[in-house]
């Protein structure tokens, strides 16, 4: 189903055919330990975006996260290398920042990256947000990404978390995988396609 034109433009995809922005997949988790997205991710687009709605943990306070595995692999265990930045903001104006992250970037790393993080586990309390994973099917050269989210934090703060990197192989990579640091979660995501 492509886009029209707003739709297009609220997405950061403005400049390109309407008829080029895709809606691939939609996944519902309702207490489920992961989604997958393995089939889809091919040579058809050149970038991918992952939109992730009312991402509810069962656990309070864990990270919201993904990783992927390149063409023939399994594990969810690619090496990326990454950057994070945050910035919050506390309900009662008792605190707020905006600061670099080490401890939610990879170094060659092959854990899970997070998206979001304490993230509450409330009846109000959710994360959202989306994931561009660029020209995934190269063969030549690794795959860059950026996602940017905003989490209810279970200490009562809004928190947007901003990540970019790449992932460190020059195998297309063909299935991702999404799931928090602990525990289940209820929420959906959307793949979309941008040629």
């Amino acid at each position: 189903m492509p886009l029209g034109a707003f739709k297009a433009a609220l997405m950061g995809t403005a400049g390109v055919s309407t008829a080029d922005v895709v809606l691939l997949s939609t996944q519902t988790a309702s207490d489920s330990e992961t989604i997958s997205f393995t089939s889809g991710i091919d040579s058809t687009y050149g970038e991918y975006i992952f939109k992730y709605y009312n991402i509810n943990p069962a656990t309070d306070n864990p990270q919201f996260t993904f990783q992927v595995n390149a063409s023939s692999q399994s594990g969810y265990n690619e090496t990326i290398t990454s950057t994070a930045f945050r910035a919050y903001h506390a309900e009662d104006d008792g605190s707020a920042a905006l600061e670099y992250q080490a401890d939610w970037d990879l170094a060659q790393g092959t854990a899970f990256q997070p998206l979001g993080i304490n993230i509450g586990n409330g009846g109000d309390e959710s994360c959202a947000g989306e994931l561009h994973l660029f020209n995934p099917s190269s063969t030549t050269y690794v795959t860059h990404f950026y996602g940017r989210g905003n989490q209810y934090w279970g200490n009562n703060k809004s928190g947007e978390l901003y990540v970019a990197g790449y992932i460190n192989v020059t195998a297309a990579i063909t299935d991702i995988q999404f799931k928090m640091s602990s525990g289940n979660f209820d929420g959906k995501i959307k793949m979309w396609g941008v040629k």
